[in-house]
This record gives C-alpha cells, sequence and structure tokens, in this order.
C-alpha cells in the first residue's frame, strides 16, 4: 500500500466518516491483496476503497442500498473476471459476518468490477 492510498484510509478515519471498524475491515482487506502480491495503490485501489467504504458504512447506518440489476456490459466484463467475482462475494461474506452489514449483489458486482481492474495491473 502506497502512501498516498494510506493517506486516503487516514482521513476516513479522522474525519469519522465513516466507523472505525469499516476502516478496519476495509485497511484488512486491502493489506490481504498486498500480502498476495496485488498492486494496492491510491492509483490502482483508491477508488475500491472509498467504494467500500462507503457503502458498508451505508448499511450499517441503517441507511438503504439500491439493489439494481446488472447491465449486460458489467455482465460481461465480470464474466471474463471469475477469480475477481469470487474474492467479491467472499469480501461481502466476510463484511456481513463481521459487520452485520450485507451488500446487496449490485454492490458485490461493482467490488467485483473493482477487483478485476486491481488483477488487471502488473504487480510493482
Amino acid at each position: 500500500m502506497d502512501d498516498q492510498l494510506s493517506e486516503r484510509i487516514r482521513i476516513f478515519r479522522e474525519s469519522g466518516q465513516v466507523r472505525p471498524e469499516v476502516v478496519d475491515f476495509v485497511t484488512a482487506e486491502l493489506t490481504a491483496l498486498t500480502a498476495e502480491g496485488r498492486p494496492v495503490t491510491e492509483a490502482t485501489a483508491g477508488m475500491l476503497t472509498s467504494h467500500l467504504m462507503m457503502a458498508l458504512n451505508r448499511l450499517l447506518d441503517g441507511e438503504p442500498i439500491a439493489d439494481f440489476p446488472t447491465d449486460d456490459q458489467v455482465a460481461a466484463e465480470l464474466a471474463g473476471h471469475p477469480d475477481a467475482v469470487d474474492r467479491a462475494r467472499a469480501v461481502a461474506d466476510r463484511a456481513h459476518r463481521e459487520l452485520g452489514a450485507a451488500l446487496p449483489d449490485s454492490e458485490i458486482n461493482f467490488l467485483g468490477l473493482h477487483l478485476a481492474v486491481l488483477a488487471t495491473r502488473p504487480t510493482p
């Protein structure tokens, strides 16, 4: 994880925008990706970080997250990255188990897209 991504996480933590347990959960997921050799940087995972933090926090705050159907373009992209979809579902399962935040399928799909992008980036 590079300094810029660490700074993004620090801002989320210190600003109070998201619950501390959400920051801890997302940080642990990013750390696991880094340990697997994924290029987890601001450029590759900044949007993933913000998206997941905000979605989980909204769920814990009881705010609705619309579950909308996956369009053909998203479905086609995800079909080419089954590992990213599996990883997204595993992250969603952990979020539900550890935080009590049940991500809808549309959020899992977006998480899968973020992870697919990360998987296509060369490792440093």
